[in-house]
């Protein structure tokens, strides 16, 4: 997470010993468009005033580096574009040849820091994405520092809290994706030395999380609407009768811890079985009405016949 803020490259004034061409004023100042090769190497086409760089520019140092954007009196200052020896780069805003304001940092390990800047470092409202991760910190930075109210969000859950020179500390809680939360707070603690380590000055502090409590699940049940139809009479229960506030079968399994399938409900052999026997018994009963129909035909047609005779 660092960058060339500390050893930011410095541009070479003008003087006349470089090389120039470009348009002069009365005076023989630099004035209006021109073209400069710096004695150190460096190079610098736009905009000049009063013989000094002012308004849209490129200055390009000799190891590679490059700074695109508005100048004020030879200083970097409003919008620019630093592209620095390692790849990495700024694009925001600048004043007084430093980053300050609102910009866009991206490092060389494809991290990135969006948000507020201050003499050169991060200062104010910023998010930092790690791009190894995926998480980020979206938060308060003081002097390049993440410090202050800020939420840690990583992929499945996230941390709100303080932080204090990097460390999360004081009070918090962890928000996860499944619905639940663990309150708790962290602790500084000295991290344990060995004798060799005893008469050193420096001190690495190690924050420790001790949680106090866990929200249960909060499980929703979405009520449908009832739909009143002629059918439903007292003691009937319509479409939305389910809806009574209480969790259903699948959200009290979970509360239970109940694991497993679900297509198969307690109880639901039994019905099978019974549901099996119904149907026997109807096919029993249905042949056996057919049975008797055909005997009580032929006692019909006896005494037809025997009307008849």
């Amino acid at each position: 997470m660092s960058d060339l803020g500390s050893e930011e490259l410095e541009e070479e004034g003008e003087n006349d010993i470089g090389e120039y061409e470009g348009a002069r004023n009365e005076a023989g100042e630099r004035h209006g468009r021109g073209k400069a090769r710096l004695p150190n190497g460096d190079t610098y086409e736009g905009s000049y005033e009063f013989g000094k760089r002012h308004g849209q520019g490129t200055y390009r140092f000799k190891n590679g580096a490059r700074y695109i954007g508005e100048y004020f009196r030879n200083k970097k200052h409003g919008q620019g574009t630093f592209i620095y020896p390692d790849g990495s780069r700024y694009e925001g805003e600048w004043a007084n040849d430093q980053r300050h304001g609102h910009g866009v940092y991206y490092y060389v390990n494809n991290d990135t820091y969006t948000g507020e800047w201050f003499t050169h470092q991060r200062h104010g409202q910023g998010t930092y994405l790690y791009a190894e991760t995926g998480s980020k910190y979206v938060g308060t930075w003081v002097n390049g520092q993440q410090e202050g109210a800020a939420e840690l969000i990583h992929l499945n859950h996230r941390y709100q809290g303080k932080f204090l020179n990097k460390n999360p500390v004081g009070p918090g809680k962890y928000i996860f994706d499944v619905g639940c939360e663990q309150h708790g707070e962290y602790r500084l603690t000295d991290m344990e030395r060995g004798e060799e380590e005893e008469e050193e000055e420096l001190i690495t502090v190690v924050p420790k999380w001790k949680a106090t409590k866990i929200t249960e699940l909060a499980l929703w049940t979405p009520a449908l609407p009832k739909e009143p139809t002629s059918t439903d009479g007292p003691g009937q229960e319509g479409p939305g009768a389910e809806s009574t506030g209480e969790p259903g079968e699948e959200a009290q399994a979970l509360l239970e811890g109940f694991e497993g399938e679900t297509d198969m409900r307690p109880g639901d052999e039994d019905a099978d079985v019974v549901r099996e026997e119904s149907r026997e018994y109807d096919q029993e009963e249905f042949r056996y009405d057919v049975d008797e129909g055909n005997i009580n035909s032929e006692e019909e047609e006896t005494r037809q016949l025997d009307l008849q005779d």
